[in-house]
């Protein structure tokens, strides 16, 4: 079984340093990390990062004990990244390393998000030059 909405929504207040003995996360604040997480999702998922996370066809549907349905390469780079969506809402500021690590983890799932062949064969412009569409591999 994978990594839930709601283990990656404690793990990003984890970033934070809000999680567990320092304060207890009641559920307004946990449904309002979940709106973030599945928004979050959303705009990667426009982007063209697929990584299988489950959205909900609302927000009403949407279910913090679901899983989340993301590999766990992808885990650190959801988590770290959806810590930085909390932080900017709740005046924290995060680590450094937890800023480098949701950046490289978002240009990571980017890159491998971008197709090797996106309309262009070897650089050459799209009409002329003998460039033809059917002649991309």
């Amino acid at each position: 079984m994978g990594w839930t909405k709601q283990q990656l929504i404690e793990q990003a207040f984890g970033e934070l340093a809000l999680a567990g003995y320092v304060l207890d996360l009641d559920a307004d604040t946990l449904e309002s990390a979940l709106r973030n997480l599945d928004t979050m999702m959303a705009e990667w998922s426009g982007l063209g990062i697929s990584i299988g996370y489950v959205l909900p066809t609302t927000p009403d549907d949407s279910n913090i004990g679901d899983e989340a349905g993301i590999p766990n390469e992808s885990v650190r780079a959801v988590y770290s990244n959806l810590a930085m969506q909390l932080a900017a809402g709740r005046g924290k500021t995060l680590t450094p390393q937890t800023l480098a690590t949701a950046q490289r983890g978002y240009n990571t799932l980017l890159g491998a998000a971008v197709s090797p062949t996106s309309g262009q064969c070897s650089g050459l412009p799209r009409i002329g030059a003998g460039n033809k569409p059917w002649r991309c591999f």
